[in-house]
């Protein structure tokens, strides 16, 4: 079953030239179906570029899934055109003001890393989005910043700056293999690592009921299981495309700014070189995993969603 989407939304186009398979919502209307309500609270300044991101790990599934892009209230983006915010963006509060459900939500990353959540200027409003979760989503998925953010305000888990940044593609550990969200999965997973904050590993075992399913020897704990707020967080980008780091790194090297090889990405480490994606199956494997637990657990009429 396919995602529905505007057919004027940019990823509408390019994930049907890609095979995904994607429906407009007029068609979508004329089946009698209930599909999955999955939010995108987009944080990230790429609008367009994220919000095609994960659309492409959910609609590979066979379910059909209803695409909601969510933005927070105040926050003016500054890197996507106005007129695509206003025509398939809706802010927080008018989706809180309606009362309405959701069977699953993706909390994306934000580039401010370095400031403290405190400082964040959208931060008041963003708990508020985390409470809001228990009583109206029965799953939340936390990406990177928006993972690390989620389980300080519900555990107080703090984030770490790091002496440098962790950049390339990293192996980890599958420690849960019998975790219906990894089902599918290798022992030893890649995932691309994007960031200069870090979750350590001793400060989420201190918390009662948080449950590790993948972390790395070199850069930490990456996917942690949250029961008790019906949550996932992980920490890194498993969906990132093949050219993201690359993309990152141009641009720094571009901009002047001190800038590493991404570990483990280009061929022989060589940037002039075509890099390799060996990420994207266990990326569709636990997107899949995910919109398959929702489907077990959601109830079928969605006002009994957090009762």
């Amino acid at each position: 079953m396919p995602i529905t989407l505007p057919e004027n939304l940019p990823a509408f186009g390019q994930l049907e030239a890609e095979g995904v398979m994607v429906m407009g919502e007029m068609r979508a209307s004329r089946q009698d179906i209930r599909p999955l309500r999955i939010g995108l609270l987009n944080l990230m300044p790429k609008k367009i570029q994220t919000e095609t991101q994960f659309a492409r790990l959910i609609g590979a599934t066979p379910l059909q899934i209803d695409f909601q892009l969510i933005r927070m209230s105040e926050h003016q983006s500054k890197n996507t055109a106005a007129e695509h915010m206003e025509a398939f963006y809706r802010p927080f509060a008018e989706v809180a003001e309606t009362g309405e459900k959701f069977d699953g939500l993706i909390i994306t990353g934000a580039p401010i890393e370095h400031l403290p959540f405190e400082e964040v200027t959208y931060w008041d409003e963003l708990t508020q989005v985390f409470e809001w979760t228990q009583g109206h989503v029965q799953s939340t998925f936390g990406v990177c910043w928006g993972g690390m953010a989620m389980i300080n305000h519900f555990h107080g888990v703090p984030k770490h700056m790091l002496p440098g940044k962790a950049f390339g593609c990293f192996r980890h550990q599958n420690l849960a293999p019998a975790s219906p969200y990894l089902r599918g999965f290798s022992d030893d997973v890649l995932i691309p690592v994007s960031r200069w904050t870090e979750m350590r590993q001793h400060e989420i075992d201190a918390v009662p009921g948080l449950i590790t399913l993948i972390a790395s020897d070199e850069v930490g704990p990456a996917l942690v299981q949250d029961p008790d707020h019906r949550a996932l967080y992980v920490f890194n980008h498993f969906e990132y495309d093949s050219f993201t780091l690359k993309e990152e790194y141009d641009r720094d090297v571009a901009g002047g700014s001190p800038i590493a090889v991404p570990v483990n990405y280009y061929p022989e480490n060589d940037p002039t070189r075509r890099p390799m994606n060996r990420w994207r199956s266990h990326a569709h494997l636990l997107y899949g995993n995910w919109i398959n637990e929702i489907y077990q657990s959601t109830p079928f009429d969605l006002r009994e969603i957090g009762r």
